[in-house]
């Protein structure tokens, strides 16, 4: 029998800990506890050597279904449309009129964050709302 393999989610980015900071907004994340044996994490930043500081970050799902998000600073920006992008899923179950209003709130809600709203797609039934988040990466929410 296969089993399930837990994974993370990486994200490319310039500001790692900002990034992630978007992102436990966006889904109800939090940021995990330092290290063992550091009491905050800017105690690990300053123990780190100067290179090495802020070039990673990382959220986690508290109730710890979902999977871990880790942000990496990369010197190149972003330059192209993403190959995967995260849907976040706010109208389940939803159609419609009902679906569409859950959607526009939710994008009503991220906007003041810094998402930026690309387009709203709605067939009368089905809706999606495409977006960008801080640095331009490429989400959905549907």
């Amino acid at each position: 029998m296969t089993s399930i393999k837990k994974f993370q989610v990486t994200f490319d980015c310039a500001e790692p800990e900002r990034l992630a900071r978007f992102w436990c907004e966006v889904l109800g994340y939090v940021v995990p506890p330092p290290p063992e044996g550091f009491a905050t994490w800017d105690d690990f930043k300053v123990s780190q050597p100067p290179e090495q500081r802020d070039s990673w970050f990382a959220c986690i799902d508290p109730s710890g279904v979902g999977p871990r998000l880790y942000f990496q600073r990369v010197p190149e920006g972003k330059a192209v449309k993403n190959r995967v992008h995260l849907d976040v899923r706010v109208g389940t179950g939803l159609v419609g009129e009902e679906r569409l209003a859950a959607l526009e709130a939710e994008c009503a809600r991220l906007v003041p964050l810094g998402a930026v709203h690309v387009q709203t797609l709605y067939d009368g039934n089905d809706a999606c709302i495409p977006m960008l988040d801080i640095e331009g990466n490429e989400f959905c929410i549907d």
